[in-house]
């Protein structure tokens, strides 16, 4: 929520903190009782006013949820000291139902839930007080009926869930929309960026590679220098693939005709082709598909997503691992999970994936994956990541299942 914290909201959010502080201090020194005759409540309430107020000033710099559960601790103990420190003052039991709708205004699902049950808690034990031990002295106005309190505040309760329930579903699809927009801003840069490159590099690269090549084939040099020229062919290989990667992004190829694709072959086709590649690395590939399954999509570019995926999923095991493969389907879905136990990615790695030039490889540059979510999205399919650091990644690809 940071990326929506901006100038204006922060302006707002001091001018409502003032008022909230003037409201303190006017309710501390205008026309109190206890001006004259101190005591221990007294003090206890200009404590926590202090301490909420200080709170308040120092959230905006410090935008933790500890932080939030202290304010929330706070104005809740505060307004219960009011409302035992002015039993007479009857308005105070409304502030007791609207303290969970601080959660609210900072959109924190788990401090809501947490002030919806300490509150709840409290107010069974505050209840119990007044018909048990105070039986109607300080609080006949409770007392008198007890029960329509007791529905009043779960109905209050009830309406701030179902505000919070809106506001937070509203801020979330905000929240994804302002990272939609991100991200198509990233591509539109990186198709900019692509555009540029491949014509200035590619070219220079081609001649360069040509005489390399000439200069490898030429008997008169000899086997050392043909074994530099065939690094650096390698190399300019590597760099051509980035290229076409860059390419890929900027300029998509032609749409590729739909059709029905067998999962299990092209999963035996991609393992097959890839079983050297890990075995050269010492690592296994293993499959297991449970049945036939069919899926409406492109074969060549199913390969393309597969392959790029297993490969990570190799390339981050370690040796003498194996990396395993399972499919099937799952009620109107066809499932591929890809699961390693190599070195396993944090929450925001994880977060980061399919984001122009973000790769986790020493030179990779991050449009491989992209390219990867951009052939599920097309085929109405998904890519979902479940990893741990040090503990191994499982990938698993969704796509419409078809007869």
């Amino acid at each position: 929520m940071n990326e929506f914290y901006t100038h204006i909201n922060k302006r707002l959010y001091y001018i409502t903190v003032i008022i909230v502080i003037f409201l303190l201090i006017t309710g501390i020194l205008v026309k109190n009782p206890f001006l004259r005759e101190v005591n221990a409540g007294y003090i206890i309430q200009i404590v926590l006013a202090f301490i909420l107020t200080i709170c308040l000033l120092l959230y905006p710099k410090y935008v933790t949820h500890y932080l939030r559960v202290i304010i929330t601790i706070t104005g809740a103990a505060y307004f219960y000291v009011l409302f035992f420190l002015y039993p007479e003052t009857w308005s105070t039991f409304i502030f007791l139902c609207l303290i969970p709708a601080s959660a609210i205004m900072f959109f924190d699902s788990k401090l809501f839930y947490f002030s919806i049950a300490l509150n709840s808690i409290t107010i069974i034990l505050l209840f119990g007080y007044i018909a048990f031990v105070d039986k109607g002295n300080l609080y006949p106005y409770i007392k008198q009926d007890i029960i329509g309190n007791v529905i009043n505040f779960i109905g209050s309760q009830g309406i701030l869930s179902f505000i919070f329930y809106l506001s937070h579903g509203r801020i979330k699809k905000q929240q994804l929309y302002y990272e939609q927009i991100q991200q198509s801003e990233r591509l539109k840069t990186t198709g900019q960026l692509a555009a540029a490159v491949a014509h200035e590099i590619r070219n220079p690269l081609t001649v360069v590679k040509g005489f390399l090549q000439l200069y490898k084939d030429d008997p008169e040099v000899n086997n050392d220098k043909k074994g530099h020229f065939t690094l650096m062919i390698d190399e300019l290989n590597t760099a051509e693939q980035v290229i076409s990667q860059f390419l890929a992004v900027a300029k998509p190829t032609k749409e590729l005709e739909t059709e029905t694709v067998n999962v299990k072959s092209v999963l035996q086709s991609v393992t097959d082709l890839l079983l050297s590649y890990g075995l050269l690395h010492d690592k296994k590939i293993e499959l297991e598909m449970i049945e036939d399954c069919y899926i409406a999509a492109n074969n060549i570019e199913m390969k393309q997503l597969l392959i790029n995926i297993i490969k990570n999923a190799i390339e981050a095991s370690k040796e003498g691992d194996s990396v395993y493969i399972v499919a099937g389907r799952k009620k109107d879905a066809v499932e591929i999970k890809v699961i390693d136990y190599g070195t396993g990615m944090t929450e925001e790695e994880v977060n980061s994936l399919g984001t122009p030039f973000y790769s986790l490889k020493s030179k990779g540059t991050g449009l491989g994956m992209m390219i990867c979510f951009n052939i599920a999205a097309k085929y109405k399919g998904t890519i979902r990541f479940q990893s741990a650091k040090g503990k191994g990644t499982t990938v698993t690809i969704s796509f419409p299942a078809i007869k």
